[in-house]
């Protein structure tokens, strides 16, 4: 069953202070027409400039994530970007009269209630998802942040959060599906510790922060009269610190709840890879900066692939070949069960394009992964291989009388399994011409339309010694 895609049912608004600026803005949601994805509108600005929720367009990740064209900014988009993620949202316009979100409570929890009591409608089109196929990994070692996607069949996140303070050390955090979201993300706030509290405050960096909007960690001793010193700050009657270390301006929701948050600031930065993925984050101390930067590294493999779908070559592979595998027979050495091209489809001065069918009488299959058989990838290049080297041994009078030996295999890569049934589609190009025997190749091979494996190759085409 396809899933399709969804907007909101009707406008719906949300109001309160932006946490860096302190002045008062609203957000309205309104629905959007399918593949409109997330958009913002600065509503205060002439001709209501638009801005893409676009990994490609954050211009600043210092207290939460800005995007900006043409000098036009908006702000702490992350908890807006999370709220309709998390709800499976797909097209959505976010309209705002100021250049900062409001900071709510600190979480997703007010979008999310708005969003729902909006309504979430399907549309005529089929939602999109980018497939995780192989491990795609981000690292940052100083400030020790860790983060890769693997392949799942759905969207899952694991996050590890770790201070090395008392107050908060390490912390883990979970999401095995969006369904779970409302409940055990959305409502969880956003946290600061103490220091960086009275840093932001002394510097009039948080204009529109009370003690509603964060739990706030103490790490070091404080006294009572710093403690008043805050109550007066934030308009409080009295504030100190629990056992736990945090103040008592909140309860927390979850043991866990800054981690969860956390996760939620992946999801909002996540979003801004602009279609849903298919995969397993696992993140180790994540940040808006480093979120953002593995957004834009999934991202441009999204534009890769689908690069090269659109110039992938089409195959009949009905056609009569151009070698059957008899006549292969009569140009490669090679005999079975070692002999792995069935057929040449194409071939020119500069390419050649050959198949092989993956069967389970394979011999290979009785002993590699026999209860789930995989081809084995070395199998996959020795099969490319022998496809240039027909190629190859075209250019010579007598190719029965030549073989060609591997001299060198650079940039191989193995995009997804081949298994038994599947068709080997090998196409090779020549990278240079040949000279002095020597043949460099690029081959790339399909299964159906999606890339497998590719690899660059090179070739010496030397007589067979005793001819």
């Amino acid at each position: 069953m396809t899933e399709k895609q969804t907007t909101i049912a009707n406008p719906v608004s949300v109001s309160g202070t932006g946490l860096h600026t302190g002045k008062n803005v609203t957000l309205t949601f309104k629905p959007a027409p399918i593949n409109f994805g997330y958009k913002f509108k600065r509503v205060d600005i002439e001709n209501s400039p638009l801005i893409d929720a676009d990994a490609d367009l954050v211009t600043d990740t210092s207290r939460g994530t800005t995007l900006e064209v043409n000098g036009i900014k908006v702000s702490t988009v992350e908890h807006s970007l999370a709220a309709c993620f998390g709800l499976g949202i797909d097209n959505i316009l976010i309209e705002l009269d100021c250049s900062e979100a409001p900071i709510l409570d600190g979480s997703s929890k007010p979008i999310v209630d708005a969003l729902i009591q909006a309504g979430i409608v399907e549309q005529d089109a089929e939602k999109e998802y980018f497939e995780i196929k192989s491990n795609i990994s981000f690292t940052d070692a100083d400030k020790k942040v860790e983060m890769v996607i693997i392949p799942s069949k759905e969207f899952k996140l694991s996050v590890l959060i770790d201070y090395e303070l008392k107050v908060l050390n390490t912390q883990f955090a979970s999401l095995s599906t969006l369904d779970n979201f409302v409940k055990e993300i959305a409502p969880c706030r956003t946290f600061v510790f103490l220091h960086e509290l009275e840093y932001l405050l002394s510097n009039n960096l948080i204009k529109g922060g009370d003690l509603n909007n964060a739990i706030v960690f103490v790490n070091r001793v404080i006294s009572k009269e710093e403690l008043n010193r805050l109550a007066a700050l934030f308009n409080k009657p009295s504030v100190e610190v629990l056992a736990e270390g945090i103040l008592n301006n909140v309860d927390l929701y979850f043991n866990n709840e800054p981690a969860r948050h956390k996760l939620l600031d992946v999801i909002g930065d996540l979003a801004l890879i602009g279609k849903r993925v298919k995969g397993h984050v696992i993140v180790s101390r994540p940040g808006h900066s480093t979120n953002v930067e593995f957004a834009k590294l999934i991202k441009k493999q999204i534009k890769a692939e689908q690069q090269a779908k659109k110039e992938m070559p089409l195959f009949d592979l009905n056609k009569t070949p151009l070698y059957d595998i008899n006549k292969i027979k009569e140009i490669l050495p090679h005999r079975p069960p070692f002999l792995l091209v069935d057929k040449i489809l194409e071939m020119s001065d500069t390419h050649v394009v050959g198949i092989k069918n993956v069967t389970m009488n394979e011999d290979f299959f009785v002993g590699h992964f026999p209860n789930e058989p995989v081809m084995p990838g070395v199998l996959q290049i020795e099969a490319m291989a022998q496809t240039g080297g027909i190629m190859a041994l075209s250019f010579v009078p007598d190719p029965e009388n030549y073989a060609t030996y591997f001299l060198k295999i650079d940039n191989v890569r193995f995009r997804s399994k081949v298994v038994p049934g599947d068709t080997l589609v090998f196409r090779l190009d020549l990278l240079s011409p040949i000279r002095r025997g020597l043949c460099n190749m690029k081959g790339v091979a399909y299964v159906g339309t999606k890339i497998v494996m590719e690899a660059e190759m090179l070739a010496q085409i030397t007589k067979v010694r005793g001819l």
